[in-house]
């Protein structure tokens, strides 16, 4: 009976653990040659279809794509002049068991390089 007590009070925090870890650190860091509008066009329908509702919001230089998250901190997509095209930046927080494959907003991601 104890080792069952022990083990309900431990894995909580284990699951947790991929919410918690480095909030500011993008998970996946992309490089494409499409502008940040181009991308920002490929991936928004992608979201879409897959059953996501992305906000966008831009600057001169950026678009920021947010998907709320009702399980974790919201993912976001930020895309950035650079060079010949952009740099993707993908935060997605999600829990730790399902860390081994891509979910829909990586795969959407991907997709639009």
């Amino acid at each position: 009976m104890r080792p069952l007590f022990f083990l309900a009070l431990a894995l909580p925090p284990l699951l947790l653990a991929g919410c918690a870890s480095a909030p500011n650190d993008p998970t996946l860091t992309l490089q494409t040659s499409k502008t940040p509008a181009e991308y920002a066009e490929c991936v928004v329908p992608k979201l879409q279809d897959r059953a996501l509702n992305p906000t966008v919001s831009q600057t001169q230089r950026s678009y920021r794509i947010v998907v709320p998250s009702k399980v974790a901190a919201d993912n976001v997509l930020e895309a950035y002049k650079a060079g010949s095209g952009g740099k993707v930046f993908v935060y997605e927080r999600h829990l730790l068991a399902s860390n081994f494959l891509p979910s829909n907003f990586e795969r959407a991601a991907q997709d639009c390089i």
